[in-house]
């Protein structure tokens, strides 16, 4: 399965939700479905995708967070794994496409072409709903089940290593910063 396809298929779920990607292949692709203010592209920041996610789900707990990650990102910070599981914000809906590549910064294998597990690392962790889907079908009821489950889960989906023509997003950095912070201070006054 491509990446692009099952982020449109989760796409319009998406609208109800304050999301944030992490940098590349991710949010490059999720730009190109349509932008919203509610999504966040956290650039030039691989690993902390997840652990931003986790702290705008503990202090706003109202609001559906999603985080659209990576494998050779969230390898690179797997104690957001523990954090989330430790403070479990009953919110937040952790996917990650693991493609086993640093597909956006090169293509080198990451440790997910190995053999680790990143759905059993997260389980072991203590998330409570965890989950690897290999099919678009796979994805939209898990992520469906996920968003109507009121428990952290981190849902690996299991993608091709392609990414897009282009990996940057071209929606200025602080102009994305400010447009989402304004969409979260609108959200608490509505």
């Amino acid at each position: 399965m491509l990446r692009i396809d099952a982020l449109r298929a989760i796409y319009p779920k998406l609208e109800q939700c304050v999301v944030v990607t992490i940098m590349g292949a991710v949010s490059a692709e999720l730009q190109s479905l349509g932008h919203r203010p509610g999504f966040f592209y956290l650039l030039h920041s691989m690993g902390l995708a997840s652990s931003l996610g986790v702290g705008i789900a503990l202090v706003r707990p109202e609001l559906q967070v999603v985080v659209l990650d990576g494998d050779g990102s969230i390898l690179m910070n797997l104690g957001a794994l523990t954090t989330m599981a430790r403070c479990r914000p009953r919110n937040l809906v952790h996917v990650v496409f693991d493609n086993e590549s640093h597909v956006s910064v090169g293509g080198f294998p990451t440790a997910t072409a190995t053999g680790s597990d990143i759905a059993g690392i997260a389980a072991a962790a203590g998330i409570p709903r965890t989950a690897t889907v290999h099919t678009i079908a796979e994805v939209t009821s898990r992520f469906d089940e996920a968003l109507r489950a009121n428990e952290p889960t981190t849902l690996v989906a299991k993608v091709e290593a392609k990414g897009p023509p282009v990996y940057l997003t071209d929606l200025p950095m602080l102009e994305n910063r400010f447009q989402f912070q304004r969409h979260l201070r609108n959200l608490r006054a509505g």
